[in-house]
């Protein structure tokens, strides 16, 4: 695990309720809710650093010091650290939603869309492997419902491009949603071993993202070797 350089903590946020005598949804309690939402937002782009830069084994102790806040800070707008792994992956999909979409209604054919929103995933991983960990990291309870809906917003894009391929080869388009399952399952699979691949030929989020488009798409016969350069 890595380590996490102590810092002071700075005072805990203020404890601002709304008055109840300006009723419950009024202009000031909606600036309290606007409120906490930003904070919120800002904690997890904090914990999404922390995480980037410490690993993805940090404790709450250790990613609370490097948000520069306190324990008590975190828990009070995230239940738990399945609370705040929720929040950072909902950034990431966020960051990812556009180039997704663009992928998925693009004026192409349905192995060229597929084979960029392969490449999304591919250089997310690529370029912040903690955080993907951090995020994809399943469990139980809650933690496994994170994990979940991180899946299943990407199938839904992935989904799409499916979908026509399966409507204009006379199939039934509503196969699509199972194969759009099948292929991020399969997709977090190769991008687990492809991390844990620390040889100097390890090769690129680029040919990567070919080679699992092939082998999505074509089958067994796509094997080759993708090259490191």
């Amino acid at each position: 695990m890595n380590s996490v350089t102590a810092r002071s903590v700075p005072e805990p946020d203020p404890v601002e309720r709304p008055d109840p005598a300006d009723g419950g949804a009024d202009g000031r309690s909606r600036r309290w809710d606007a409120h906490r939402a930003e904070r919120r937002r800002a904690l997890a782009r904090a914990a999404r650093r922390a995480v980037h830069h410490g690993g993805p084994d940090l404790s709450m102790d250790e990613l609370a010091v490097a948000m520069e806040t306190s324990k008590s800070i975190v828990y009070r707008y995230f239940a738990d650290k399945a609370g705040l792994q929720s929040a950072v992956g909902n950034l990431v999909l966020e960051e990812m939603a556009e180039a997704f979409d663009a992928a998925a209604h693009a004026d192409s054919d349905p192995r060229d869309r597929l084979r960029a929103m392969v490449g999304v995933y591919a250089t997310m991983i690529d370029k912040s492997p903690h955080v993907y960990r951090f995020i994809t990291r399943s469990g139980d309870g809650d933690e496994g419902a994170s994990l979940s809906r991180f899946q299943a917003t990407i199938s839904a894009s992935v989904e799409i491009p499916l979908r026509d391929r399966l409507a204009a080869s006379g199939s039934d388009p509503r196969l699509a949603a199972a194969w759009a399952a099948g292929i991020v399952g399969f997709v977090r699979g190769v991008g687990d071993l492809w991390l844990s691949d620390t040889s100097d030929d390890h090769p690129p989020a680029h040919a990567m993202a070919d080679l699992m488009t092939d082998w999505l798409w074509r089958g067994a016969g796509a094997f080759h070797t993708p090259t490191s350069s």
